[in-house]
């Protein structure tokens, strides 16, 4: 790979991680302004140039706009979710690395642990074997 391609490899990183960031910042944004004007709408007027009905319907629909912007803006982030995971399972070598180092040591040891186990398991069977044949042996009872 030349050198061009692996400069360009991190760029083309930090750009999608900034993207992420730039979504995450507008969906967050998105939610939070429209349930604040939900809650500004919820306060009723006592003066105003419409009829009490028509505001009040005027302000159920706005209501509902809004509540399905912020449905949205929280799909929206769901799916900025899955790209994260996405993005950290198909760009993060070193830590599966380290991962799989860290497997491979711990296994390791578990093995020489067994094996010590086992040999000391079998050196006791083999004088227990010893003895067993000895007495044996010299019983009167053969």
């Amino acid at each position: 790979m030349s050198q061009q391609a692996q400069r360009a490899l991190p760029q083309s990183k930090e750009a999608q991680l900034r993207d992420y960031t730039m979504r995450l910042k507008n969906n967050i944004k998105a939610m939070f302004e429209n349930f604040t004007e939900i809650i500004k709408l919820a306060r009723v007027e006592e003066d105003g140039q419409l009829l009490r009905a028509t505001q009040n319907e005027q302000d159920h629909y706005e209501m509902q706009v809004r509540s399905a912007n912020i449905v949205r803006a929280g799909e929206s982030l769901m799916k900025l979710v899955s790209d994260l995971k996405q993005f950290l399972i198909l760009n993060d070598f070193p830590s599966v690395n380290d991962s799989i180092t860290a497997n491979v040591h711990l296994y390791k040891e578990m093995q020489s642990g067994i094996d010590s186990k086992l040999m000391l398991l079998r050196d006791e069977m083999a004088a227990d074997l010893f003895e067993l044949e000895d007495e044996y042996y010299s019983s009167l009872y053969k």
